[in-house]
């Protein structure tokens, strides 16, 4: 079923964790995520990864990581998530 409505990679993911119950899975995609939360999966993706290395002094500066992600590798950040969470890590200049 996982294979029909996701990528192979993130089927297996989803599939691995349910069988392993880790503490946390990474995904990125919407659709995968969703489909984890049907699971009752905890989940976070890459924005999570990078607001607690920000929390915890590991980077200088979360948008220019959001930027570099979103210019250097195409990465889709919403407009409204992005701004959200610059404001969460209180880099937000509005």
């Amino acid at each position: 079923m996982l294979k029909r409505e996701l990528h192979a990679g993130e089927a297996e993911t989803i599939a691995l964790a349910i069988e392993q119950q880790p503490d946390v899975v990474f995904l990125d995609e919407s659709e995968a995520r969703r489909v984890a939360n049907l699971y009752g999966l905890r989940i976070t993706g890459i924005i999570g990864i990078l607001m607690r290395a920000k929390s915890e002094g590991r980077i200088r500066s979360l948008q220019d990581e959001l930027d570099k992600l979103r210019n250097e590798t195409g990465f889709c950040i919403d407009d409204k998530l992005y701004n959200r969470v610059l404001q969460y890590a209180e880099e937000s200049h509005y």
